[in-house]
């Protein structure tokens, strides 16, 4: 069955939609050679024309490893003020399609103030976080008041 966000005319389906379009950074847990998490923030966007979650990272991050390894994956964002939790569950994917991040227009857009804050071009990121990954959702865990 394919996923679908909950409906974004419903409180919970906008903030799930706001939180993924607007968060920076998403927490990515890939599982490593010896079975721990291994827990870490990403930035991402959230591509609604494909249902999935991309983002990039280094050649030689250890994530790729874990995630050839073992392609299950979860994803969740900070709890915000109200203490609201997101969880989403996934396959990852190497992706070879997608173009550098400095060709992305939407991750331009979404992280354009972290270039002059962190000192850094989109051309200087791209090829620094030069690998694509596409987390294709496969479930996804709302809880309004964190329980």
């Amino acid at each position: 069955m394919p996923f679908h966000l909950p409906d974004p005319t419903s409180p919970s389906g906008a903030s799930i939609a706001r939180r993924l379009h607007d968060e920076p950074l998403i927490w990515l847990t890939t599982v490593d050679t010896k079975g721990v998490p291994q827990p870490v923030p990403v930035w991402f966007l959230w591509d609604e024309a494909t249902t999935t979650l991309l983002i990039y990272c280094r050649a030689n991050a250890k994530r790729l490893a874990h995630i050839q390894q073992n392609p299950n994956v979860s994803l969740h964002l900070e709890a915000s003020g109200e203490r609201e939790v997101i969880v989403i569950t996934g396959k990852a994917e190497v992706c070879s399609d997608d173009p550098p991040a400095d060709q992305v227009p939407a991750y331009l857009e979404k992280y354009h103030e972290f270039f002059s804050r962190f000192q850094i071009t989109p051309k200087q990121l791209a090829e620094s976080v030069s690998v694509s990954l596409r987390i294709h959702p496969v479930s996804l865990r709302y809880a309004p008041n964190g329980t």
